[in-house]
């Protein structure tokens, strides 16, 4: 089967292509980026993408998918849903499951149902058994069935010897180490950042210290053994400075920001919103202006969503009772182009790169890119369209987002997974 999107600009960071031209596919696989010329293609579907940016489909290297365990959150197939629905081709789904993705079954059931939907989806091994920090999982044992990365996201290991164990075996697979940065002894029973905020609202604070400690650690760990370390959801302007200056020395540190954490500060509680409510906490004004300018330097490589999708019940409740998180496969592109790519602070190239090269690059995962040969994983945008946020028509079962009713500006207009449009509607030239 063939398939030819006509007339777009694509984007291509990974091979450097910035131009308006025609992106041919064939057998699920990218033929060529050409002006299609000559006679008309026998048995092929002709698109246009006049207007519209085509680009290697996204990568979103931290998804909560809730399942196995938490069905009545989020699915494996409906979290793939919304990630279509985002631009979304591929997902890299989290271990804090119930039961833990600790051992080979429980990584082969995720990618057992991950091959039944509708995006790639991929998953991480969790760094402990049952993820209660006391003993190393059998990390061999799940790369070897499929896991893409080790993590201990929302159960960061506090022993610095464990978390040492867990670099050096994941060193010997040549997987990153990916890890959520926090102090726990400084983060009981917090619920926002400390600040002035949280002091006007009478809330348990979280200090950023909490997350510079381990961030500082952790890559004190990653030196000692040479493991590749991602570290996660960067908030704080300490935090961004930690990776930069490790950077600096050469050390094989990567790190990635969410769109919450560019687009809102931790005035987003004043109205004690338990869907502003994550972790790491939303920070100040100058944490947002220092993220933005990691990201425009370099310093932060890749943004996910950390999507955290709950029950509508769970979060209404008293702000200190809320669990944390939100989801964010369905508005990250438009936060990403309100309010990075129209304010200057990166360009669409550079937005785009951090979507889907960089993950790919993290992950050693041979997708991010439309060169030939490639399975054809294709996000078609249209980057000036003006949106307005509606939770309630979200793909996702969880409707947790501090961005309901927001207008924003950038649009997914079709998600194409191995050749296949698993999202939108493209126009058919006649």
């Amino acid at each position: 089967m063939l398939l030819l999107l006509k007339n777009g600009r694509i984007i291509d960071p990974g091979q450097g292509i910035d131009k308006v031209t025609d992106l041919l596919i064939e057998d699920g696989k990218i033929s060529k980026i050409a002006q299609a010329k000559g006679k008309k293609l026998d048995n092929c579907a002709v698109y246009d993408a006049s207007g519209l940016v085509v680009t290697p489909g996204l990568i979103d290297m931290h998804v909560h998918m809730r399942e196995p365990g938490q069905e009545h959150k989020e699915t494996i197939e409906t979290a793939a849903l919304a990630a279509a629905a985002g631009g979304f081709t591929t997902i890299l789904g989290m271990p804090n499951t119930s039961p833990a993705v600790d051992n080979r079954a429980v990584v082969e059931y995720v990618l057992n149902k991950g091959s039944q939907a509708a995006v790639h989806v991929l998953t991480t091994g969790a760094a402990t058994k049952a993820n209660e920090g006391a003993e190393m999982a059998e990390i061999g044992d799940m790369i070897s069935a499929g896991a893409v990365a080790i993590s201990d996201d929302a159960f960061p290991v506090q022993s610095a010897d464990l978390m040492r164990m867990v670099m050096q075996y994941s060193c010997m697979f040549d997987v990153p180490v990916i890890a959520h940065c926090e102090d726990k002894t400084m983060t009981r029973d917090a619920v926002m950042n400390e600040g002035i905020t949280c002091t006007i609202l009478g809330l348990r604070p979280w200090p950023r210290q909490a997350e510079e400690i381990m961030i500082a650690r952790n890559i004190a760990l990653c030196e000692l053994t040479g493991c590749r370390l991602h570290i996660q959801h960067v908030t704080t302007a300490g935090g961004v400075d930690l990776v930069r200056q490790a950077k600096a020395r050469g050390l094989p540190v990567t790190a990635e920001t969410c769109p919450q954490y560019f687009s809102l500060t931790d005035e987003a509680l004043n109205e004690y919103d338990c869907n502003a409510k994550c972790c790491p906490p939303l920070r100040t004004r100058d944490d947002v202006d220092a993220i933005k300018a990691g990201l425009a330097d370099g310093t932060i490589d890749v943004i996910a969503t950390d999507h955290a999708p709950h029950a509508v019940e769970e979060k209404e409740v008293e702000l200190p009772y809320a669990p944390f998180g939100m989801i964010g496969l369905e508005t990250a592109l438009p936060l990403v182009i309100t309010n990075l790519v129209k304010t200057n602070v990166l360009s669409l190239a550079d937005a785009i790169a951090k979507l889907t090269i960089a993950p790919a690059k993290v992950l050693g995962l041979k997708s991010g890119t439309l060169a030939p040969g490639a399975v054809a994983d294709v996000t078609i945008i249209d980057p000036d369209a003006a949106i307005k946020v509606d939770a309630s028509k979200m793909k996702s079962m969880a409707r947790n987002t501090p961005f309901d009713g927001a207008e924003l500006t950038g649009k997914v207009v079709a998600t194409i997974v191995g050749g296949e449009v698993r999202y939108g509607d493209l126009k058919v030239m006649v």
